[in-house]
């Protein structure tokens, strides 16, 4: 077309062949436009649709989109848990690199005891099956249910490549002002304090999952998604337990716990400013207010509270002294509500509050609010399956085992982002 075009130029007129072939590729070329444009729509429409699914977990390192490859380790793995190592094709093997497999213990670079054998080694699991184990276990606790960049008030997410010993250091300078000197005066030195919280990477089981030969054979049965609820429960109740109570002696460190060593701590005196009759074993409007501001104001515009279900089902009883109640619903339900103006977590994991006295007296961790970003939580990436074809053999059965790495810490340098209330009874 631009040919005979720039003929007509030159000689000022084409024949009437020439004016019959522009006309044909002129009616072509708008076939093919209108053919683009068709296939962009459809391409632009299939990304929306795509974009309105529920997203990968948004947090540091997320995995984004599956590609092609992943696509067919997840196929391989599919096959490997119905027939195990040995009925794999040469093809899957490769897929799945079964001869030149990496497993990793606590340590850097031992191999994990028990993980090889004759029944066959334990490998990472594709992509798409950790993000279904996520998802499956964030229903058991707040530990893992945020985006992992802790900007919405829940606990950062950090994940590594691998499970070595990971320093993070920390440094506290909130008692170091500059100083005014006189002309030709010396400074003074002030060395800034340096610290450091060291993340390991602790080892969890699934314990074995057995599931009989008859419902491996039976095409029926979703294996993967059966794996995924049974790993996703069992991991997930470990994960938010640890995560709120651990010891961090022999395991991760526990939100509770940390604040209890080290932070601030608050004494409930009830609810008796609210409503005059009740003791210290209640939550009042003076108990909450004094917990905030334990915590230093840098710390709490993105605060949460976290707290029982149940302390929470007696805190929206509790109205002030004007009979407005403490807890606020939020006017959206995709919003949670709030006290003070503050988000409200609940975890099964923390104290619960008593209705009677103890003998002896009890403490009860109550109540933790502050910055719940500044507890992370390392997460290995690498989930890894053991499929164990031999053991219950005799049962007509194959069990299979998930291991999970992680550790928890509370970023604390010294500032306490986080406070806790105790009840005495």
């Amino acid at each position: 077309m631009k040919a005979l075009g720039d003929k007509e130029v030159r000689e000022g007129k084409l024949s009437d062949g020439e004016k019959s072939e522009f006309g044909r590729l002129d009616k072509e070329q708008r076939e093919l436009s209108s053919r683009i444009e068709r296939i962009e729509g459809s391409m632009q429409l299939h990304a929306e649709m795509r974009a309105s699914a529920p997203p990968p977990n948004g947090h540091p390192g997320g995995w984004g989109e599956e590609d092609p490859a992943l696509g067919e380790y997840r196929k391989a793995f599919g096959r490997y848990l119905r027939r195990g190592r040995t009925e794999l094709s040469a093809e899957d093997r490769s897929v799945l690199k079964l001869d030149k497999l990496e497993t990793r213990d606590m340590g850097a670079g031992g191999l994990a005891a028990g993980l090889t054998g004759a029944t066959g080694g334990a490998f990472f699991v594709p992509v798409g099956f950790v993000r279904k184990i996520e998802d499956a276990l964030k229903y058991y606790g707040p530990m893992l249910a945020g985006t992992g960049d802790g900007r919405d008030g829940f606990p950062t997410i950090l994940d590594t490549d691998t499970g070595q010993p990971l320093p993070w250091p920390t440094s506290n300078d909130t008692t170091t002002m500059a100083e005014l000197i006189g002309e030709g005066q010396q400074v003074t030195t002030a060395d800034i304090n340096i610290g450091m919280v060291q993340f390991g990477a602790w080892k969890l089981s699934s314990k074995l999952v057995k599931i009989s030969l008859e419902l491996l054979e039976d095409s029926a049965f979703d294996l993967e998604n059966f794996l995924v609820q049974e790993f996703g429960k069992r991991i997930g109740r470990a994960v938010n337990s640890y995560g709120i109570i651990g010891t961090g002696v022999s395991q991760p460190m526990g939100l509770a716990t940390a604040v209890l060593a080290s932070g601030p701590k608050t004494t409930a005196v009830g609810a008796s400013s609210n409503d005059g009759s009740s003791a210290a074993d209640t939550v009042g409007s003076d108990d909450l207010t004094n917990v905030e501001h334990s915590v230093d104001p840098l710390y709490r515009p993105n605060a949460s509270y976290l707290m029982h279900d149940s302390t929470l089902a007696a805190i929206k009883k509790v109205k002030d002294k004007y009979g407005r109640p403490l807890w606020q619903p939020s006017p959206s339900e995709k919003a949670p509500g709030t006290i003070n103006g503050y988000r409200v977590l609940t975890t099964p994991y923390m104290d619960q509050l008593q209705t009677q006295a103890s003998s002896p007296v009890v403490t009860r961790n109550t109540v933790l609010f502050g910055a719940l970003d500044k507890f992370t939580i390392r997460r290995v990436r690498g989930l890894s399956v053991l499929r164990l074809s031999e053991r219950f053999a005799d049962f007509g059965q194959i069990a299979f085992l998930g291991f999970y790495r992680f550790d928890s810490q509370l970023l604390d340098a010294g500032t306490h982002p986080v406070g806790l209330l105790q009840n005495i009874y």
